[in-house]
């Protein structure tokens, strides 16, 4: 008997830990790591950073030798022949068989390229460093939507909660009401109204949990999760800022991944600009190898060979030149919009700061009109019952509270949302 209270001690103690750990709430920061852990368009911009790794290193290759084999087997229609004068008559020789076997072995290695190989390495260097700041930038796009999600199920939530408040207290009003009028206290008008109240405040309530549903959804599909899972969030504090506004802007222009991006795409083309204009200069080379082709009409089949050659292109109609020129105007296009991102990201970061400002503000003043509002209404339902108030006071009292309790909600949630979304604009997230 003892075993047996013992199991089932066992099993009761087993199965609280399960449901205590299925409804541990989830925190913002395990969420943006489930989050970029699933995300396709991050994994799509890690594979283009990876992409740009291996251009640098195929520009880089360019500055190394490269060797390369040849082989072939010819057959030729008729057999090279030679003739020459000899004897008063002309004698013909044969200078090759019809059929031979041929190859080369040749290694090439440039010299001088005129700066053409390291603004090609410096152009792929600067295509790294802005797939890497796009990277970077996709990361904290997807943990401001996390977020944008999970501030929202929690508004909903608390709003589910006010609502059904609400409710609660129409019914309890409903149900005073309907003893007055069964006592023939109050008029029939009245217990109509009340119930007319607490029938809109039900809708109401069906209403907003269809919308906690669908923002429980829109959460798990950003994790990956099935859109049935059960969510479960803790509460979310907003972030005081001491820095000014001044100096939030100065950290947002310093890292800001858009403007960055810029700044190196802009490099790009101007260091592709300087590589097609060096194809105009000289261009030097060394290259040596081994070189056989078959031939019993030939003393040495096989040759040892180096060459020290020169290419310099001295005029070609304005071909190159014209190609750099056009590369060095989408640059200079790339600066332009520059200058109007850079005002862009200034403007947010102030819409941002400023809003933290507003909704601190919002939360104090929201703070005390919610005990003056249920204050409100004790005192006309205290005045209803004695005769001295009427049931529209009641409910417009009601309905003050429940608008005092949304009113706060919606600050403090504005405020997170506000502390991250500034976060986010000086890429502090």
């Amino acid at each position: 008997m003892m075993l047996k209270n013992i199991f089932l001690t066992s099993i009761l103690l087993l199965l609280s830990f399960l449901v205590a750990t299925q409804t541990v709430a989830e925190t913002l920061e395990e969420a943006w790591e489930a989050a970029l852990t699933i995300d396709h368009t991050l994994k799509a911009a890690q594979q283009n950073t990876q992409a740009s790794k291996y251009q640098l290193e195929s520009a880089k290759a360019a500055r190394l030798p490269s060797v390369s084999i040849n082989a072939g087997y010819s057959v030729l229609d008729d057999t090279p022949t030679t003739q020459v004068p000899f004897g008063g008559g002309v004698a013909q020789f044969p200078l090759a068989a019809r059929e031979s076997l041929s190859y080369q072995a040749m290694t090439v290695l440039p010299l001088y390229t005129s700066g053409q190989i390291s603004s090609h390495i410096e152009a792929a260097n600067s295509a790294l460093m802005a797939s890497k700041e796009i990277e970077s930038g996709k990361a904290l796009d997807i943990k401001l939507q996390v977020a944008e999600s999970y501030i929202a199920v929690l508004r909903s939530s608390k709003s589910l909660r006010v609502v059904n408040s609400h409710v609660s207290s129409l019914t309890a009003h409903a149900n005073d009401v309907s003893n007055m009028y069964e006592q023939g206290m109050v008029s029939r008008n009245d217990l109509l109204a009340a119930e007319v109240a607490l029938a809109d405040a039900r809708q109401m309530a069906i209403k907003i949990e269809n919308r906690l549903d669908i923002s429980k959804s829109a959460y798990n599909r950003l994790l990956g999760r099935s859109l049935q899972q059960p969510v479960f969030l803790k509460e979310r504090q907003s972030v005081v800022f001491n820095q000014s506004l001044e100096q939030l802007t100065d950290k947002a222009v310093s890292k800001r991944y858009e403007l960055q991006v810029l700044q190196q795409q802009a490099k790009v083309l101007l260091e592709t600009a300087k590589a097609i204009r060096a194809q105009s200069g000289p261009q030097i080379a060394l290259m040596g190898g081994y070189d056989y082709k078959e031939n019993d009409y030939q003393v040495h089949e096989g040759q040892w060979l180096v060459n020290l050659g020169m290419q310099w292109k001295i005029f070609d109609a304005g071909l190159i030149r014209n190609k750099a020129k056009a590369t060095e105007r989408q640059a200079q296009a790339l600066k332009q919009q520059y200058g109007d991102v850079l005002s862009q990201v200034k403007l947010q970061v102030r819409k941002y700061w400023l809003d933290t400002q507003e909704t601190q503000k919002r939360i104090k003043v929201t703070e005390a009109s919610i005990s003056q509002a249920e204050e409100n209404l004790k005192v006309n339902r205290d005045r209803y019952e004695n005769g001295l108030s009427t049931n529209t006071e009641v409910l417009d009292a009601e309905t003050l509270r429940t608008r005092s309790l949304d009113n706060h909600a919606n600050a403090i949630y504005d405020a997170v949302l506000a502390s991250i979304r500034l976060k986010r604009a000086v890429s502090d997230l």
